[in-house]
């Protein structure tokens, strides 16, 4: 017998509970000031590779949608990455909310949208992800965004312990995640609606799963590679950032 909508979903989120990225060390010690400037630095170089690839992604999505009422309701996530067109004018996305926090914390917007010096190890996660949405089955592409049910969370406590511990973060360069907390419930709501709506076998509420699983293991991987090459002992690989480089010139006295 197949499970419930309601025990489905509770099952969804016991995954986020158990596995999402709010958990790692890494991001615990960014929250309450334990990181380094360096440390900082390394983690919004990184995680715009994947803020990158998010567009990509739900292009990638839309790509194979037969559904015109389901393109339309995914577009919107394209366009809060890539920005809108209004009155002409395009209004910004948050892409651009990511590079205007790189130039908060002293890194050159260019140097940070050019991905030179991204991690391998990001890389072959956020590019696992991107795949992974290529290539699955609709109900599975959707479902491994469902982390999304967990972002408004970490967002809040992000946001929270930025202004509390560090220098750099105010309205302005925090705008990304003060945007976010208006635009994830919308997401939230429809992609979890599609899949509990569509995953009404037992089997494919395990793929369903097991595609929200992935998701929470790409998040987490990126904070591994994090650790490994910058927490102390630093271990940068080959090819990858190294404090000192890509930053702001600093204005002469």
């Amino acid at each position: 017998m197949t499970p419930s909508r309601e025990t489905f979903e509770a099952r969804l989120r016991a995954i986020g509970a158990e596995r999402y990225h709010d958990k790692h060390p890494f991001h615990l010690r960014l929250h309450s000031g334990g990181c380094s400037p360096d440390e900082v630095r390394a983690w919004v170089i990184n995680r715009y590779y994947y803020q990158s690839r998010i567009p990509m992604k739900d292009a990638a999505f839309m790509s194979r949608v037969e559904d015109p009422d389901l393109r339309r309701a995914w577009v919107s996530r394209l366009l809060d990455h890539d920005g809108h067109p209004s009155d002409g004018e395009r209004r910004e996305g948050g892409i651009v909310r990511w590079l205007r926090l790189a130039e908060a914390v002293g890194l050159d917007p260019a140097y940070v949208a050019s991905c030179d010096g991204v991690l391998a190890g990001t890389r072959f996660a956020v590019d696992a992800y991107v795949r992974f949405v290529r290539e699955t089955p609709l109900l599975e592409a959707v479902a491994a965004s469902l982390t999304e049910l967990f972002a408004p969370k970490i967002h809040a406590d992000r946001i929270e312990g930025l202004l509390k511990h560090y220098a750099f973060a105010n309205d302005q360069s925090l705008s990304y995640f003060r945007k976010r907390l208006d635009e994830a419930p919308k997401d939230v709501a429809f992609g979890l609606g599609y899949v509990l709506d569509h995953a009404d076998t037992l089997e494919k509420q395990d793929a369903a799963a097991a595609a929200l699983t992935f998701k929470t293991d790409v998040l987490w991987s990126q904070l591994d590679a994090l650790e490994h090459a910058y927490v102390t002992p630093a271990r940068i690989p080959p090819g990858a950032w190294r404090p000192g480089t890509g930053l702001l010139p600093v204005a002469a006295e």
